[in-house]
């Protein structure tokens, strides 16, 4: 079963990227779901007031240029994992390298049929 586990981050975080510390961290995490045959995709993202929002208005579209209000953490990033179950997955997310401020969130891939 694949699971994707979304990290959202703090504003501090982001800012933090550039430290080796920090970015060693994810590095390992990273190292870690390739070893042990776990891994099926993932990505980084950039921070938030790079991003552009879309929303439908009926016929129409309104398009957003960040930054965005701030909330307290924005998305960071995403791993797609393939695991046997929930339980296995959520043990991997407990090893995610985020700081207090940030959190991870598992979801189950949606299967098509």
């Amino acid at each position: 079963m694949q699971y994707a586990l979304i990290i959202r981050e703090s504003a501090e975080d982001f800012s933090r990227r550039g430290e080796p510390a920090y970015r060693d961290g994810w590095i390992a995490y990273t190292k870690a779901l390739v070893q042990a045959g776990v891994m099926a995709g993932g990505a980084g993202l950039t921070a938030p007031e790079t991003g552009t929002i879309v929303r439908r208005k009926g016929d129409n579209h309104d398009v957003q240029d960040g930054p965005y209000p701030e909330g307290k953490e924005s998305l960071g990033g995403f791993y797609v994992i393939e695991v046997p179950d929930l339980d296995t997955a959520l043990e991997w997310a407990t090893r995610v390298p985020v700081s207090e401020q940030g959190s991870v969130e598992v979801r189950p891939r949606l299967q098509m049929t």
